[in-house]
């Protein structure tokens, strides 16, 4: 069943319908809210925005793609997590999520590769709001511009300008052959 067919059968009612988008999207809306920062709350924001998301399910226009509508609410949530603890919060990177699952064939390899890793996800971290915003939706969700500009509500030039200039700092921080 695609996207198209889950929303007119669950507007019908269909609560196994909304079940397959919730089954399609969960992961991915879960990787979302932790790398916006909800941290260890990030479940308790996905179960809110597929709420949200079925509630508000008529208001969808069924000629835009469900993912970044979703993802959408799901950054609002995030926000709304965050500002409501009352402090900015660091991104709860999932390595597991966005490695390779392929291990390099010597331990000295795997050592390098995992310095690499970390030293750029702690870059990542510094970046201010938005260009983190920006970096982790086009390079951490792999989301197109048009997508990161619906899901963080943005024109496609400023999703443009914060990538550029987040990846710029990273380059500066890590090093071209990590950004």
């Amino acid at each position: 069943m695609d996207d198209d067919e889950a929303i007119a059968r669950s507007l019908k009612g269909d609560l196994a319908a909304y079940e397959v988008l919730v089954a399609r999207y969960s992961t991915l809306a879960h990787r979302t809210a932790a790398m916006l920062g909800a941290a260890d709350e990030a479940e308790d924001v996905v179960q809110e925005a597929f709420v949200k998301a079925f509630r508000h399910l008529a208001s969808f226009r069924r000629d835009a793609p469900f993912k970044p509508w979703l993802l959408r609410i799901v950054a609002n949530e995030t926000h709304n997590l965050t500002r409501s603890r009352g402090r900015r919060t660091d991104l709860a990177l999932r390595l597991s999520a966005t490695a390779s699952t392929r291990a390099p064939d010597d331990p000295e390899g795997a050592a390098v590769a995992a310095d690499r890793r970390s030293r750029l996800l702690a870059a990542v971290r510094t970046l201010p709001e938005r260009e983190r915003q920006a970096v982790v939706c086009r390079y951490f969700l792999q989301l197109s511009e048009a997508e990161t500009a619906q899901v963080l509500d943005w024109p496609v030039g400023t999703v443009k300008s914060s990538t550029h200039r987040g990846l710029a700092r990273l380059r500066e921080e890590v090093g071209d052959e990590l950004a």
